[in-house]
């Protein structure tokens, strides 16, 4: 059973922030903000977030090439136009739709296709899943890309064991990007030096919806500098803890977003480790945003590393087995429960070692309130016998996006955004608006100080 000092942080509020109105290089040229979009109100128990508006639509999100600051950072990633109008309607209408299985060819906006088999000439529903191309991205070049003087620090969005997120201005375009500080010192002294490379090479080579951007690093003397989106809408957490649980389908729409995340990332042999509300970010749409990838790590095969958070951790984690990406599909069980049932299914109020017993135990209490299809995907999410989990099985993650509780989804239209999110956060855009994030006491040493660089040769990509 792991030690308690492995662990990098607990259930507290540490996650950054980080995303803008639309994704650009924090050097491009000025370009006009997207109008703001309408306050909506939080869930309250008086509130029609749920109720489905007479018609919804959304435009497809346009593209841009952000200039850079030099010849290398031009055309490297591609952006949502500035001037697009994306705004989400609060609903989940486009979340349900049943499909249909009738003899008809009418058509109809599900997540099924018919197609007509030529034996029998009826209609046979084929599910439409987003196809995960080959990993070929380039990777971005991040290193040394920005300096302290290309920004106007402003308040702190979040801190961490050995660092803080600051909501940031770019003097050249003029938006707002969450820059993460991390001290070098700390960094060495708590033994992340691995974890925090690896954070910057895995953001380096992701580029999905629904993962945190990274724009470019550097350092200094003391310290490590990451340059990323600054996502307006908050922490997934602070909104469940307000709800205290989440209605069955908004606890879905934002399990396949994360399900298409995943997928994402163990097609590049990526295991992200470290699933839990505090990590996912609402971008001002209401879509998420998974961040804080310092227990990333690529695992072609088999790893052993004891990392993550007590609540969340698989069983083969915590008796020191090796592992693979199954962790992640056991914490988007535990995630899962959570939103649904309010609470994770092992939390214990003794200590992190209580949560490791039950975790060893694997015996979950279902609420009566969670619906079946949710409770049978559940049980096979959160299932310590490796031949039994979904998403580690011959099929992988199309195992899990194919589960009777997912059937409704749409899931190439989900991985276009193309879906309103059913909560829309009440930000104005573009302003750098961070009042749904914590106040914090603000760092008191200045950044950028000459001097002996004790620790530089060990981050030597940032």
């Amino acid at each position: 059973m792991p030690t308690l000092g492995f662990l990098k942080k607990k259930r507290t509020k540490d996650s950054q922030g980080s995303d803008s109105a639309a994704p650009t290089s924090p050097v491009a040229d000025k370009a006009q903000h997207a109008a703001g979009s309408p306050l909506t109100p939080t869930i309250s128990k008086g509130s029609t977030l749920f109720t489905e508006p007479e018609s919804t639509k959304q435009q497809q999100q346009q593209q841009d090439t952000p200039t850079g600051m030099n010849a290398q950072a031009a055309g490297q990633l591609q952006g949502q136009n500035p001037t697009a109008n994306t705004q989400n309607v609060p609903s989940i209408q486009h979340l349900i739709n049943q499909p249909q299985y009738g003899g008809n060819s009418q058509p109809h906006d599900s997540g099924y296709s018919s197609t007509t088999d030529g034996s029998t000439g009826q209609n046979v529903p084929m599910l439409n899943l987003p196809q995960q191309k080959p990993v070929g991205n380039a990777v971005r070049e991040t290193k040394g890309k920005y300096t302290l003087s290309d920004f106007q620090i402003s308040r702190t969005l979040g801190t961490g064991s050995f660092g803080r997120v600051h909501l940031v201005q770019s003097k050249h375009n003029q938006r707002y990007y969450a820059v993460k500080v991390l001290k070098k010192a700390q960094v060495v002294k708590m033994k992340q030096v691995e974890h925090t490379n690896d954070e910057r090479r895995m953001l380096q080579r992701c580029k999905h919806p629904f993962l945190i951007t990274l724009w470019g690093t550097w350092q200094d003397s003391k310290n490590l500098y990451m340059v990323m989106d600054f996502i307006e809408g908050g922490e997934l957490f602070s909104l469940l803890r307000k709800s205290q649980r989440f209605p069955n389908p908004v606890a879905k729409f934002y399990a396949a977003e994360v399900t298409l995340a995943l997928d994402y990332l163990h097609s590049m042999n990526i295991i992200y480790r470290d699933l839990k509300p505090e990590n996912l970010l609402l971008d001002r749409h209401g879509h998420l945003k998974i961040t804080d990838f310092g227990f990333a790590k690529e695992v072609p095969d088999i790893t052993w590393t004891l990392c993550g958070t007590p609540d969340y951790l698989a069983p083969e984690v915590v008796s020191s087995k090796g592992y693979n990406k199954s962790v992640d599909w056991w914490s988007l069980g535990i995630l899962i429960f959570e939103m649904l049932a309010g609470f994770t299914p092992f939390w214990d109020s003794g200590s992190p070692l209580k949560i490791y017993e039950n975790i060893l135990k694997g015996r979950v209490k279902y609420p009566p309130y969670i619906h079946p299809d949710a409770q049978d995907l559940l049980s096979k999410l959160i299932t310590s016998d490796l031949t039994k989990r979904l998403g580690n099985l011959h099929g992988g993650s199309k195992d899990v996006m194919t589960h009777p509780w997912f059937a409704e989804v749409t899931w190439d239209r989900l991985a276009k955004k193309d879906i309103d999110a059913p909560y829309v956060p009440p930000v104005r855009a573009g302003v750098g608006d961070a009042s749904l994030f914590d106040k914090y006491p603000e760092e008191t040493e200045a950044y950028g100080a000459a001097g002996d660089d004790a620790y530089g040769k060990l981050f030597p990509d940032f």
